[in-house]
């Protein structure tokens, strides 16, 4: 047993297996109790999933301020690691779910584009959320591995995010096109797939034309899974530099982005049929990331390396946070507004 006290990236290895265990308890209750049967999300439904979570995540940021005890060597200061701890998980986990709102534009169109019934979809979303926490994991220990083995690659991710919030506010962002998506042609090659979807089922057997003999073939419910593990996988490659340069301590970042995630899940179908309305929200999500950025730059650089400037504190990035994507969303449901 003694493994269990063993340190993983700053945290006893205990602590991870119990913020897992409970993350895996949650989606037993989800899928295994509230949701077994196929029924479409009320937005009602979805908005109590998703303030079910968002309490959760404040709950678990009231531990990381009270209770938490944080790795001195990933923070700016010796001193109130608590308080800078909390804070920086506060500012991961609105910047992610920020970041992730995107996701929810391109989930929608790829469930229209592979006309998955609205009964199924919260199957797949799921299951999808399986394939996030594990992709998460991966990336953030690589993450935290090279940003706190060699800082200046923070530089790097600097210049990453604000070329990405450059690209946004330009409007040169990319877009998913599934038409011509070259790993979902790279499936329909190697797997049989079926042309319409069975029930709830990933994967029918059906008999093989050549042999007779039943074989499995994957169905568009499938397909539609892997689209969104692929979407999820694109868009961690802005969201896990971004919160690295908010917090380097990995537990911070990964335990803020699993609430995030799965914040965005359970809020799909409370704002499915309403992201018109939050169309002015990428320009306040590229604002942050450029601003982000050059957070990174006057910190190391200008502050820490050169001393020519102050060094700005967490609290300054969550209250930026709040603020551009806050008044983004105002500025959209009011440009949006019936007559």
């Amino acid at each position: 047993m003694d493994f269990l006290f063993a340190s993983y990236a700053g945290q006893p290895i205990w602590l991870w297996l119990s913020f897992l265990t409970f993350i895996g308890f949650l989606l037993w209750l989800d899928l295994g109790l509230l949701n077994r049967k196929d029924a479409v999300v009320s937005p009602t439904k979805s908005a109590l999933m998703w303030a079910s979570f968002a309490t959760l995540a404040v709950l678990f940021g009231l531990y990381v301020g009270f209770v938490y005890e944080p790795d001195p060597r990933y923070y700016s200061s010796p001193h109130n690691l608590n308080q800078q701890a909390v804070i920086q998980y506060f500012t991961g986990y609105l910047l992610e779910t920020a970041l992730a709102f995107d996701n929810i534009f391109v989930i929608s169109l790829i469930f229209t584009y592979f006309a998955v019934p609205r009964e199924y979809q919260h199957r797949v979303l799921f299951w999808g959320i399986i394939g996030a926490i594990f992709f998460r994991a991966v990336f953030i220990s690589l993450g935290a591995t090279v940003v706190n083995s060699w800082t200046w690659v923070l530089y790097i991710f600097a210049a990453f995010l604000i070329w990405t919030g450059w690209k946004m506010l330009s409007g040169h962002g990319q877009e998913m096109k599934l038409e011509d998506n070259k790993l979902l042609a790279f499936v329909r090659r190697r797997m049989r797939v079926t042309d319409s979807i069975d029930n709830h089922n990933f994967f029918v057997k059906r008999p093989d034309p050549a042999t007779g003999k039943l074989v499995l073939y994957a169905t568009p419910l499938f397909l539609a899974l892997i689209m969104v593990e692929a979407a999820d996988i694109v868009f961690a490659v802005d969201s896990v530099p971004a919160i690295f340069a908010v917090t380097r301590d990995p537990f911070i970042v990964y335990t803020s982005n699993i609430f995030a995630i799965l914040g965005l899940r359970s809020m799909y179908f409370m704002l499915a049929a309403a992201v018109e309305r939050f169309k002015y929200l990428k320009y306040g999500l590229s604002l942050v990331l450029v601003l982000i950025g050059v957070k990174i730059i006057w910190n190391f650089g200008l502050s820490k390396e050169l001393g020519w400037v102050p060094y700005l504190e967490p609290h300054w990035a969550l209250m930026t946070t709040i603020g551009l994507i806050g008044g983004a969303m105002l500025y959209s449901l009011y440009r949006t507004r019936r007559p």
